[in-house]
């Protein structure tokens, strides 16, 4: 399970996404971009299923 925490980027929250405690990569996007995944996120579980074995 991911671990998930807020923070924030020049004065904004964002949501910052990690595989682990050590993830030297993070995942993060704030509001915008969230509400862009929320908006397309059937077409996301789409692209993952017919990915899913690359």
């Amino acid at each position: 399970m991911a671990i998930i925490e807020r923070s924030e980027f020049k004065g904004k929250p964002t949501l910052v996404i990690k595989r682990s405690e050590d993830d030297k990569f993070p995942f993060s996007f704030g509001l915008t971009k969230a509400r862009l995944i929320l908006e397309n996120l059937d077409e996301i579980k789409k692209f993952v299923a017919e990915n899913e074995g690359q």
